[in-house]
């Protein structure tokens, strides 16, 4: 625990002094550009290492380790076959079946693939770092290490749609479903959180939201025919989350206050606005379809660029540090139930933090075999 808490004060601290909006004049490379260079490679080093250097930590670890080893047995497997062949390549040039380096392959490209999206889309990249380590989403990638280098791709994908290059963020989103199919779900739902909606197509919404309550058999169906693996298992019990049903609603409120100034006539803003809505209706509406949250996860992403934004939008200083204070108290209190309440509950099991450094590889793999 004391370790993530040291790891996330470090990246946070060397995320703050990173400015993604200094720009290179005169083919001359500022200092601010050098300083850059140096805290977000920092970053990167020590998210990567933490991430690389785990045994057993995540409660799908040793489960990855035996459809691992059944990828390299050529036996059936129920991950997507771009994962699949990544097994067989590294397991292929490794000579034998090294595991970490796969569970290092995937930490690399997810951390580098967030950074490199915060980077770029964050109107400050500090603060939307917070956010992201905040909110637990580095954390979490311990976990379901397909599901967050997709997610990744879906954050670097978003850009793409605001600027209604479809060809490209569809060409993206059918990578990352070789890797976990769920992102196929921002196909539609980024699609429509980018359009301009009028209140009467909101309305109409709203209506059309209505039948996940009385038809909740038919969209199971739907949802058993898209992921057959989920029949008969404990996936089906459904459930929501009321910390970011009050998470999604808190940052509607704050949207609504800001919403003629900065989401109103703003792209960006309005998607990343449409994307908080969509998650909320998801949260309190489909809390019955199985694992709600890695859908509502591709949308609350967004929260880390949307709260920085609405707040730059505050022209009275006295209102902005209120909210500001309000959002980063918010998210410090998110991050401490996190690590102190869930990190080591069983569902997410990243805590306590185990190195192959002191360990070796066959207890693990005894147990698989």
């Amino acid at each position: 625990m004391v370790l993530y808490i040291m790891v996330a004060a470090l990246t946070v601290s060397l995320g703050l002094m990173v400015d993604n909006r200094c720009k290179r004049q005169q083919n001359m490379v500022s200092r601010q550009q050098i300083l850059n260079g140096l805290c977000l490679v920092s970053v990167f080093l020590v998210l990567f290492g933490l991430a690389a250097c785990r045994l057993n930590v995540g409660n799908d670890y040793a489960k990855y380790v035996e459809f691992m080893h059944l990828v390299n047995c050529d036996a059936f497997v129920p991950t997507e076959f771009g994962f699949n062949w990544v097994v067989k390549i590294l397991y292929g040039i490794s000579g034998f079946e090294n595991y970490l380096l796969v569970f290092a392959f995937f930490a690399f490209f997810t951390i580098l693939l967030f950074l490199v999206a915060i980077y770029r889309q964050a109107d400050s990249f500090g603060f939307s770092f917070f956010l992201f380590m905040a909110f637990g989403y580095y954390f979490q990638s311990f976990n379901t290490v397909r599901y967050y280098l997709a997610l990744a791709i879906a954050v670097i994908a978003i850009p793409y749609v605001l600027r209604r290059e479809w060809v490209k963020f569809v060409l993206l989103v059918l990578l990352g479903a070789t890797l976990h199919k769920s992102v196929l779900v921002v196909l539609p739902l980024y699609i429509l959180a980018s359009w301009a909606w009028k209140k009467w197509q909101l309305a109409l919404a709203a209506v059309f939201c209505t039948t996940f309550f009385f038809m909740q058999d038919f969209y199971l169906k739907a949802v058993i025919f898209l992921y057959p693996t989920y029949e008969d298992t404990e996936y089906l019990e459904g459930g929501t989350s009321l910390v970011n049903i009050a998470r999604c609603g808190a940052v509607l409120i704050l949207s609504l206050i800001c919403y003629k100034k900065t989401v109103k006539e703003d792209k960006r803003n309005r998607f990343y606005f449409y994307c908080n809505l969509g998650a909320l209706v998801m949260y309190v509406c489909c809390s019955f379809l199985p694992i709600i949250s890695r859908i509502g996860y591709y949308l609350t992403i967004t929260h880390i660029f949307f709260l920085p934004a609405l707040l730059s939008g505050i022209e009275n200083k006295k209102v902005k540090r209120f909210f500001t204070a309000g959002v980063i108290g918010a998210a410090i209190l998110y991050f401490a139930v996190f690590i102190l309440m869930k990190a080591g509950n069983d569902g997410l099991r990243i805590l306590p933090y185990e190195t192959f450094m002191f360990h070796d590889m066959v207890p693990i793999l005894s147990d698989v075999n």
